[in-house]
């Protein structure tokens, strides 16, 4: 945690514009797939109507053919009533049988189902008014040839079912609406993760800034009083140093940068072969100790077991020399710090105990967020050289390495009682499981 904490910037409305775009499209695409749904309906409903009537149309010009044959043609014409249904009989020259004259496209259904043996055909008469006729081909006793011809009004789908327009309306309104408040929370949900990584990389690239400006700062300032006046070559010298010192500081930032950007972007390689978690772990504590050494802490080295992982060794000293750096740093002088690996059937334990200041509940969460380095004055307090204190990126860093490995990281720490760090990764299967006394220490 900074001491000058920094409100994130708000989300970019930008997401916003987008939140409503994505809703419009979930909206408009399912009117789009309404609409195509009620025109394939009402169209599926057309023709099943239009079958119904046509097999209606074909049973009446079936009844017409029947009494024609029972009781003659006059029978047929003159006595025979189908609610619902006119009834012609045409000769073989497409004439009414009774004299009447014959409607131009009755006469050419007439024709056509003389030469087929039956037809149907659709008349639109005006706007509103469409007809639509069956003709079958009979033979009476006497040889002659007629035509039965039934013919009825077709209605149209929306009058003959309003209920059902109205129905299907309502239903695609309220699914709209529906859809519109769904496709809300689902734009909301969708942009979430887009949003929390937008305000990750605002806050991340704004914490960079702030920790980079540090060191740029201090080497500037120390060039400019350098260069106001003429200084004897050893306070040049001094003045070198510092800059070197604050250019390593700000070196080592853009670094861990660099490999968390490559680690988030998946870019960083992991060259995985069988390394030994307790050689790598020794060597990091030996390199360890002249930090150790410089801050009055003793570090221990417990008992080791071999423990052989499937691993990259340069990400698994590094992840070492990390939680060695940090026991140490926040460790007072004269405190110890512990380390030790262990080897237990399919994992192998790295534990780092220290004696230092700890850390409080609130703060035990928030550990592994980059840049967070909880209590600046406890940082500042147990610094013992200038940038030594770091920027909060490191145990980042180690739980990206731990988590690449497939393994865990836990932390548990009191105010006052020191930390223990506990590294769980996979194991595997080793020559020998004995455990090897180690004698490296450092007081």
């Amino acid at each position: 945690m900074k001491g000058d904490p920094r409100r994130s910037p708000s989300v970019p409305q930008s997401l916003g514009r987008l939140r409503l775009r994505l809703t419009a499209w979930y909206v408009g695409t399912f009117f789009a797939i309404l609409a195509l749904l009620g025109v394939g309906m009402f169209a599926a409903i057309t023709r099943q109507f239009d079958r119904e009537l046509d097999a209606s149309l074909r049973d009446a010009a079936a009844e017409m053919i029947a009494t024609a044959l029972g009781r003659g043609p006059d029978a047929a014409l003159h006595d025979l009533r189908i609610p619902g249904r006119t009834l012609r009989l045409a000769d073989s020259n497409a004439r009414s049988i009774d004299g009447a004259a014959l409607e131009p496209w009755l006469a050419q259904l007439s024709a056509v189902a003389l030469s087929r043996g039956s037809a149907n055909a659709s008349h639109s008469e005006g706007e509103s008014r469409i007809l639509r006729a069956f003709a079958q081909r009979m033979r009476l006793e006497n040889g002659s040839t007629l035509v039965a011809i039934a013919l009825s009004d077709e209605i149209e789908i929306e009058d003959r079912y309003p209920a059902l327009i109205a129905e299907f309306g309502a239903a695609a309104l309220v699914a709209l609406v529906l859809v519109a408040v769904g496709g809300w929370l689902l734009a909301r949900q969708s942009i979430a993760p887009v949003e929390r990584n937008v305000e990750h990389m605002r806050r991340f690239m704004a914490d960079a800034a702030h920790e980079l400006r540090t060191p740029i700062t201090v080497m500037r300032s120390r060039a400019e009083v350098a260069l106001q006046r003429g200084r004897s070559p050893g306070e040049y010298v001094e003045t070198l140093h510092a800059i070197e010192r604050e250019a390593e500081r700000m070196s080592g930032i853009v670094e861990d940068l660099l490999m968390l950007a490559r680690a988030d972007a998946g870019e960083r390689p992991i060259e995985r072969r069988r390394v030994f978690l307790d050689d790598l772990t020794l060597d990091a504590a030996e390199s360890a100790r002249s930090i150790a050494d410089r801050k009055a802490v003793r570090l221990e080295v417990d008992d080791f077991e071999e423990a052989a992982v499937n691993g990259d060794a340069t990400l698994l000293r590094q992840l070492v020399l990390i939680l060695l750096d940090n026991a140490i740093k926040f460790t007072e002088p004269g405190g110890v710090v512990r380390v030790g690996v262990r080897a237990a059937g399919s994992t192998a334990t790295l534990t780092i105990i220290d004696t230092g200041v700890g850390i409080p509940p609130e703060h035990l969460p928030h550990v592994f967020e980059r840049f967070y380095r909880g209590d600046p004055s406890r940082t500042r307090e147990l610094a013992t050289e200038e940038g030594s204190d770091g920027v909060g990126l490191g145990l980042s860093i180690a739980q990206w390495v731990v988590q690449e490995h497939g393994g865990s990281i836990r932390i548990e720490s009191s105010p006052g009682e020191g930390t223990r760090v506990t590294v769980i990764l996979p194991a595997e299967p080793t020559a020998r499981a004995a455990p090897v006394v180690a004698s490296v220490s450092s007081s």
